[in-house]
């Protein structure tokens, strides 16, 4: 089997970003950002996705993290974009679970207190419906918000402009909502493997559709 991969580099005024992707992966990673608690987040995506990630970035991150988290959703989607190639032959839909195996590829994922949906379509049409994360979404940090562990500060916002950016360059319908849950690590962590999960499944070959494309229309 031909192994589906991207090499991708980017460069501006504010980041320098390069990566490696293998979707036919066993989910090594090696992620350096810059931002320990992103770093985190990317390692743990390419785990559950079943990926094989190397990313590193360069930013100017004595301005804020903005420009590196967004940059970095950009280069990230670019990379299963090319990688996907004519999407031939892919499920396609991360809808929930695998028939075949009910118990793998879930796009509802539990942390704790929290719990996170995702479902994603490589349609080739862009679009983030971000649900349930308006009362975590601070736009500026508080002395008290200061004082916080990473997660806190690494904020919600944050989050959804990677994903928003990635779903832009991957060219995909993305929906992300939490149900429920309160604590800001488990919160990130539960909607980072959701979307793991989903786009584990959705970019798995289908072998009742080998060669054919998953679209009535005949092009993605």
């Amino acid at each position: 089997m031909t192994i589906r991969r991207a090499q991708l580099s980017r460069t501006t005024k504010e980041t320098r970003i390069t990566v490696k992707l293998e979707l036919d992966g066993s989910g090594k990673s090696s992620i350096r950002t810059g931002i320990p608690f992103f770093d985190h987040m990317l390692t743990l995506f390419a785990k559950h996705a079943v990926v094989n990630l190397v990313l590193r970035c360069r930013g100017d991150l004595s301005v804020d993290a903005h420009h590196t988290v967004e940059d970095c959703g950009i280069v990230l989607g670019q990379a299963f974009n090319k990688a996907l190639g004519d999407k031939t032959g892919i499920r396609r839909y991360g809808t929930g679970f695998d028939p075949l195996n009910p118990f793998t590829s879930e796009a509802y994922v539990p942390m704790d207190e929290c719990l996170a949906r995702c479902v994603i379509d490589f349609s080739g049409r862009p679009f983030l419906a971000w649900r349930g994360l308006n009362d975590h979404a601070y736009a500026k940090l508080g002395a008290a918000e200061k004082r916080q562990d990473m997660s806190s500060a690494f904020r919600f916002g944050l989050a959804r402009e990677f994903f928003q950016s990635f779903a832009n360059e991957a060219r995909c319908n993305l929906h992300l909502e939490l149900l429920y849950g309160e604590e800001p690590h488990h919160v990130c962590e539960a909607l980072f493997k959701a979307f793991a999960k989903a786009v584990d499944l959705a970019c798995q070959k289908d072998p009742r559709i080998a060669g054919q494309l998953p679209s009535t229309k005949g092009k993605l």
